[in-house]
């Protein structure tokens, strides 16, 4: 059975919304605001407005006007962006479109005949009808990136900002942990290497013969969850994007060509070269991967706890053990092993920031104290083994700049970049021409406009 747990939140984030599909003609063609040459039609206030709604049922007709102002502004980035010819390619937009509808169909489990019956159009005729709206988002995330990508911080600003927070607002930090890793991913043996070879050879051989559709053995053996959905399309992308072995391979391929097997850390690939734009191929493969074998884990496990017996004994420092046994494609391995908290760009953790396998690997451990060997899944999917070293620990406490400078410096950066973007918006609106609709015109934060 189908289980729809998460998708209103991805619908939304789609603009998959009930609004978007039920709203009157008029209202689609009304236009009640122009920035620039860029028009806003009621219906996107209106779709806003819906959603709101639905989040807080007592929101009232004067909401619409927050609505509109906001909807203003990201206008105002988004003509400013074309007039200094910030571009988008056609790529990027695919590759988004692909990556979010992807997700959505994730929650069908693969099922497009659902996603048409749901929606009452294929996966196809929705990413056209949503091309345009993903390209204007990605242009308006590029212009905030280009404004403020260059902004920084410095120690005094920090403690500027630190200051400027009352004594009795100060926030309370629970414990903070920095934790490092060593992660030991399974070699595979040779007799598992030959029957996932001879697998893929199979299904090459299928191919080229004519006898099937490379899409549809994609969808059906395919071991790369998420392309196998979509028949090993991996949508497009640029140079640098795929391992050494596979880039290699599909760069030489004419369109529609089947490469030879090639062999990556993944296991064994079959691609074909589906498209070319410029700097960026389309291409869609087949992964099979050799099975690990139960022998295959019990060697990487004892290995790896014979590591953690070398650095207890101060044979080998953590720092060489990661170099010496950690995967280099972890970020984790060009930082010493310290593991970086993705949500702040630190490598300091909250408690409730942990999964809950590194949380308890960690609960009874003192500072430099390293974890038993534990099972691992890496991001890819695959079974590994890792070990654990607690760096530090902070009691629960009051924030305060010596313990708690990186997370205040954090706030004061993202507090100056808002003041910062604030500021350009206010400026860019006054010299860019702006209408308002009359039906509008009670909006407190429109009496500017009037005069224009």
């Amino acid at each position: 059975m189908i289980t729809f747990r998460f998708l209103p939140f991805i619908l939304f984030f789609f603009l998959l919304t009930e609004s978007g599909f039920s709203q009157d003609t008029n209202l689609l063609d009304k236009v009640v605001a122009k920035v620039g040459s860029e028009y806003i039609l009621s219906s996107e206030v209106e779709e806003e407005f819906s959603y709101a709604s639905k989040q807080k049922p007592d929101l009232g007709d004067d909401a619409k006007c927050s609505i509109l102002e906001n909807i203003i502004e990201q206008k105002v980035i988004i003509y400013q962006a074309k007039l200094d010819s910030i571009e988008i390619t056609d790529e990027e937009v695919e590759t988004q479109l692909d990556f979010r509808f992807d997700a959505v169909l994730r929650q069908m489990n693969g099922d497009e005949s659902f996603f048409k019956d749901y929606y009452g159009a294929t996966v196809s005729e929705m990413k056209e009808r949503y091309r345009d709206d993903q390209k204007q988002k990605l242009l308006a995330e590029k212009m905030q990136y280009d404004l403020m990508s260059s902004i920084e911080i410095t120690p005094k600003e920090v403690e500027i900002f630190f200051k400027t927070i009352p004594v009795d607002s100060l926030p309370y930090f629970k414990s903070d942990i920095e934790y490092s890793e060593i992660v030991s991913k399974p070699i595979v043996n040779e007799e598992e290497k030959t029957k996932a070879f001879s697998k893929i050879s199979e299904l090459r051989n299928r191919i080229v013969e004519g006898k099937e559709d490379f899409a549809a053995l994609a969808t059906k053996y395919s071991q790369d969850p998420g392309s196998a959905v979509r028949g090993g399309d991996l949508g497009f992308a640029k140079r640098g994007a795929y391992v050494p072995e596979f880039e290699a391979t599909v760069y030489t391929l004419n369109k529609n060509e089947i490469s030879e097997i090639i062999e990556t850390e993944y296991g064994y690939h079959i691609i074909q070269l589906m498209e070319r734009k410029g700097n960026s191929v389309k291409a869609r493969h087949i992964l099979i991967k050799p099975e690990i074998t139960s022998d295959d884990l019990m060697k990487t496990k004892s290995k790896l706890e014979e590591v953690k017996k070398w650095v207890e004994s101060d044979s080998i420092s953590f720092e060489k053990a990661v170099k010496d046994y950690s995967l280099k494609t972890l970020p984790s391995y060009s930082n010493s092993g310290r593991v970086k908290n993705l949500n702040n760009g630190s490598t300091f953790f909250a408690a409730d920031e942990l999964d809950a396998d590194t949380y308890f690997s960690l609960f009874d451990l003192k500072p430099n104290q390293l974890s038993k060997v534990d099972n691992f899944t890496l991001p890819t999917g695959e079974k590994a083994f890792r070990l654990l070293k607690l760096t530090t620990i902070s009691k629960p406490h009051k924030a305060n700049l010596k313990e708690d400078y990186h997370k205040i410096a954090t706030f004061a950066k993202e507090s100056k970049k808002m003041e910062y973007f604030y500021n350009w918006i206010q400026e860019r609106k006054k010299e860019i021409y702006i209408y308002i609709d009359p039906m509008y015109g009670s909006c407190p934060n429109f009496e500017e406009y009037k005069s224009k």
